[in-house]
This record gives C-alpha cells, structure tokens and sequence, in this order.
C-alpha cells in the first residue's frame, strides 16, 4: 500500500479533535509534568556551571574541564531520565491504545495496557541500539584502521545515514505493541520494519516536514513569549516561563507524533488495526 501522508495528518488531527479532553489530560500527565520538571530542574543548573575563563582561544585543560562538568551533569541527570523515559514510553502506549482500540478501553485500562508493553518497548530500542553500534563500531573501526580522513568521514556518515534509515523503518514499533499486542521484541522490530517497507522515504519525508514545521512553530513562539516574559517577569521569571513554554509546546508536538504514527500504523497495517476517527464515538 502506498503511503498517503496527506490522510495520515487528517487523521491525525481529527481523532486529536474529537478526543481533545482526554487526550490533553493524558498528554499533560505523561509528558508535560515530566518534561517541565525536568526543564526547571537542569536548566539552572546548565546556566550556573561556570566556565573557565581563558584569554584567546581555549587550552586543553579548559576544554577538558568543561567536559569533565557536563560529564557531571549528565551523571546528575541520569536518575531523572530514565524515568522520565518509562514514564513517557507508558503514555505514548497507552494514548495509541484509546487511538486505535475497537474494545473502547478506559483511561485506567489504556494505562494499564501501557504499563504491560513498556517492557518490549525498551527492549526493542535496546536491541536497535545494541545492533545499530555494533554495525557502525566495525564500520567507523575498520576505516580508523586504515588512517584516512576520507575514510572515516564517509564511514561517519554512512553510519548517520543508516541510524536515520533505521529510526524511520522502526517508527512504528510503538503501535506495533499498543494496537497488534505483539510482545516479543524482535517480531516487533520486523514487524516495523515490514510495514514501511516500499514507502520508507515517503514517511522519512513525511517526518521531516513534520519536524521542521513544528520546530519553526517552536522557535517562533518561543521567542515572542520570551522577550514578553523577559520585560514582564525578569531574568528568572523569563526562565521559568522559558521552561513552561518549552515543555507545552513539546508535549504539544509529542502528542501529534503519536496520533501520526498511530494513523500510519492504520493506514499500512490494514482496517483490522483500527479506525482512529471511531475512538470514544
């Protein structure tokens, strides 16, 4: 079947529509309260590391010490976003199971539903990721070898250029668990992977143009409501605000993002997956 993405964002945007109260509460659970609480924690901390200062251009020592504190903030970070990313992986599920359920799941039971598929979900991402740096370690391995620039540059990007093949063809692993119930984590990656097969530059396209629309949106929004806020609120009030800005409008995007893929998953996989626009009618 070809990929009609022109559908797909209707699709999208009408099950959003139709479901907007519910769907918002659950987006704002599950990715806005995390995702500013994260923001407004770190962010601080980011503006307060200090940097060494160095006359010219800076010395191995100073780049080093800088490293070595975003080394630590990472660290610092860490035990907040895994999970951060549990907890999202869960509303992204159980969102795709009131998208597409026949059965008209409760909220509770669509958490539930969630919770039971975030094990395969990670695990799915483990198992991609752990494939992924295995190919691309011998790849970038075997042109270090060789000592060429050339080389190495070309194996880079052809790494880059296969992460990004790899992300679009298992795009729809989450509908896979959340819509199909499949629970083995590798048929869930070749599930993915068969149902974009032939249309995997459209959707790449697709995404893209997605991406680049919403972060011009971002952007643009972002920076009228922060100079607002600046000479409104100060300098902390305008961080604050930059931090609720940022985590609306990412919770905003992440929940078209999963009302697409789950409208993509519909369309590849066939009726029997569901009708998003009959979800809660």
């Amino acid at each position: 079947m070809k990929f009609d993405s022109n559908r797909a964002w209707k699709e999208a945007t009408s099950a959003i529509a139709a479901n907007r109260d519910v769907l918002l509460a659950l987006a704002g659970v599950f990715f806005l309260v995390p995702s500013l609480a994260f923001n407004l924690l770190f962010p601080q901390q980011q503006a307060e590391m200090p940097v060494p200062e160095r006359s010219g251009a800076p010395s191995g020592e100073a780049m080093a010490e800088v490293l070595q504190q975003m080394q630590q903030m990472q660290t610092e970070a860490l035990p907040w976003v895994i999970p951060m990313a549990i907890f999202q992986a869960v509303g992204t599920l159980a969102i795709l199971t009131l998208f597409t359920d026949h059965s008209r799941p409760t909220v509770g039971e669509a958490i539930r539903r969630g919770l039971g598929g975030v094990l395969t979900y990670f695990g799915s991402q483990i198992l991609l990721a752990f494939g992924l740096a295995i190919v691309g370690g011998v790849l970038i391995g075997v042109a270090a070898a060789t000592g060429s620039a050339m080389l190495m540059v070309l194996a880079v990007g052809i790494v880059i250029v296969g992460a990004l093949y790899a992300a679009v063809k298992t795009s729809l692993v989450a509908p896979v668990i959340a819509v199909e119930g499949q629970r083995n984590p590798v048929a869930v990656l070749q599930r993915s992977w068969r149902l974009t097969k032939g249309n995997s530059v459209r959707i790449a396209l697709f995404y893209l143009l997605l991406l680049v629309a919403f972060l011009v949106i971002m952007m643009i929004v972002s920076a009228i409501l922060g100079i607002v806020l600046a000479l409104l609120a100060g300098q902390e009030g305008a961080q604050i605000g930059a931090a609720v800005i940022s985590s609306v409008l990412g919770a905003a995007m992440t929940l078209y993002f999963v009302a697409i893929i789950a409208s993509i998953h519909r369309q590849l996989a066939g009726p029997s997956a569901g009708a998003i626009s009959e979800t809660f009618e």
